[in-house]
């Protein structure tokens, strides 16, 4: 309420709600502007454009749920038992399949891959079929031949499948399940000739160096003679199959007989003549049968494959 003399006397005078009193300021001393409109500021304030944050919603909290001490715990924990089943699983994993050392089978170059190739195929002429080392430690495959690789059996197998596939194309028996059917049943037997040579060589109580790895590359290298068979059987018919499977099966098993006769004929070597006799027959008896499994299982997996 404002009262204001007119005429001797006095007469109310209402205030609008948007009107307020402004006392007097250095800036005004005279308090001439009793008045000011604060329409705008009240329509501002209601509107969606107001830069002042608001309240923090209902259940999302603006600090973290755990305090400092208590998540720096939870971390320190929760890394703990990260690194101690890391270091649980490598050295679990590293008495089957060294991890660590698989740059070693891959650290091949093209020459050294258009040699082993050459000696997978004519394996007649090589003379020298002992790994050099270096300080107690192989020499990497890249600079001698006659060092056991994964780079040509795993681009052979990969190779074989899509031969496979193209042979089951030329013959109107595609089919993806069918591929698939191929390529897993022969990793499958694959994995099982290498347990069975590892059950062999623990039964037999032979000592040699040969790792899982070394003999996962020796079982693979029948793949090349297995491509060379199919694509032979492709472009010249089911008897340029045979002739070409037969070359590379007596390959295959002078190459593995004279690769694998160093690694395990050489403790018998060393073990001097009183412990030899039994021993070294049936060392000479378990690698026939692994050269000879070679041939076996690269006809089972190519013949249905020509027709």
């Amino acid at each position: 309420m404002d009262y204001t003399a007119k005429q001797g006397g006095f007469r109310q005078r209402k205030l609008h709600p948007n009107m307020r009193l402004r006392n007097a300021s250095p800036d005004n001393p005279g308090g001439s502007r009793l008045f000011e409109d604060t329409s705008a500021a009240a329509a501002g304030s209601h509107s969606g454009h107001s830069n002042r944050p608001g309240p923090p919603a209902a259940g999302y909290p603006q600090q973290p749920a755990l305090s400092g001490p208590v998540s720096d715990l939870a971390m320190a924990y929760g890394s703990s038992l990260a690194s101690q089943g890391r270091e649980i699983m490598d050295k679990n994993l590293d008495r089957f399949i060294p991890i660590s050392k698989l740059k070693y089978y891959f650290a091949v170059d093209t020459l050294y891959v258009g040699k082993k190739l050459g000696l997978l195929v004519f394996p007649y002429m090589h003379e020298s079929w002992e790994v050099n080392y270096q300080q107690d430690t192989p020499v990497a495959p890249r600079f001698d031949v006659n060092a056991p690789d994964l780079y040509i059996p795993a681009m052979g197998f990969i190779t074989y499948i899509l031969v496979a596939g193209l042979a089951l194309g030329t013959q109107n028996r595609f089919s993806p399940e069918l591929l698939g059917v191929q390529a897993s049943s022969a990793f499958v037997w694959l994995i099982m000739e290498v347990l069975a040579v590892l059950l062999s060589l623990y039964l037999v109580t032979v000592k040699t160096d040969l790792t899982t790895v070394d003999l996962l590359a020796f079982s693979g290298y029948k793949y090349v003679g297995m491509i060379i068979g199919v694509v032979a059987g492709l472009l010249f018919g089911r008897l340029a199959y045979y002739l070409s499977l037969l070359w590379c099966c007596v390959a295959i098993f002078v190459f593995t007989i004279r690769t694998l006769r160093l690694k395990l004929l050489s403790e018998s070597a060393a073990e001097g003549r009183l412990v030899r006799g039994t021993r070294n027959q049936l060392r000479m008896y378990l690698t026939m049968s692994i050269a000879a499994a070679q041939p076996v299982f690269m006809y089972w997996f190519t013949y249905q494959l020509v027709r």
